[in-house]
């Protein structure tokens, strides 16, 4: 099949499908499979603009029509299918009529002076996609995720993430050890101690580590981190969540690379 050639699917026996529904449910499938589901507009669109080529475009019979001029030849593959049949792959309480399976990227070399969020044992998606999105945003072009580590391409991290993958060199399953290639400082985030983050100067570039949502960041990495850091929070609640704690860190690191 040429990448103008349509292919169109009427079984729910095909191995597409089959490949599809392990993609969206199980968020370690692509690594055992080395690709990827990519689901809704929003995420083709991501991927397309960073000059990713799709494996396999699919579209719903009802959309196609509509598509053909826009996404005909993007991907290797088109496929269309019954839009019960698509309906029926997807991990969304609304399904998408379009999506993209990927091969997995290579997983790059670790850049010793980069930006750095380094993300230590987070086990919710929703937290670890946004952390994605906010260093994306901030201009922390590194990701690292140690072990223990939700998937990072696992659909739910994917959807949270909003295309943000597609902008970052993401490294995942790393040992502690691999940090240690690491040339810029590391900080740690804490709820209960060291400088006030609105009070510190910070460095630049610099490494934030991201800890687990109930225990924080592992002592095996407090005791090697060059700043702790906490925020100030005058409302008096507990802690926040690490998802927001990294937006709020990881933009005061940006205005004060700029200032």
């Amino acid at each position: 099949m040429t990448a103008d050639e349509v292919s169109h699917i009427t079984s729910r026996d095909n191995p597409l499908l089959k490949e599809l529904r392990k993609l969206a449910h199980d968020p370690g499938a692509y690594r055992k499979s080395g690709r990827i589901w990519l689901e809704g507009d929003h995420l083709c669109r991501a991927a397309r603009q960073r000059g990713v080529r799709p494996a396999v475009a699919v579209f719903a019979e009802s959309l196609w029509p509509s598509a053909r001029s826009e996404w005909s030849g993007v991907a290797n593959k088109t496929m269309v299918l019954a839009d019960a049949l698509l309906a029926g792959v997807s991990g969304l309480e609304s399904p998408a009529p379009m999506g993209f399976v990927l091969d997995l990227p290579i997983s790059p070399a670790m850049a010793p002076d980069a930006p750095t969020v380094v993300l230590d044992r987070l086990q919710d998606a929703g937290n670890v996609g946004s952390i994605l999105r906010s260093a994306a945003a901030f201009g922390f072009a590194q990701v690292i995720a140690l072990k223990g580590t939700a998937a990072l391409w696992a659909p739910k991290v994917l959807r949270a993430g909003m295309g943000a993958h597609f902008g970052l060199r993401l490294i995942e399953g790393a040992a502690i050890e691999t940090l240690d290639a690491l040339a810029v400082p590391w900080i740690a985030t804490s709820s209960h101690r060291g400088d006030w983050l609105h009070r510190t100067r910070l460095p630049y570039p610099c490494a934030w580590l991201m800890g687990h949502e109930g225990q924080g960041v592992s002592a095996a990495l407090e005791a090697r981190a060059a700043r702790h850091v906490r925020i100030a929070q005058p409302g008096g609640e507990e802690s926040l969540n690490v998802a927001a704690a990294a937006a709020i860190c990881l933009h005061a690191s940006a205005a004060a690379a700029k200032g």
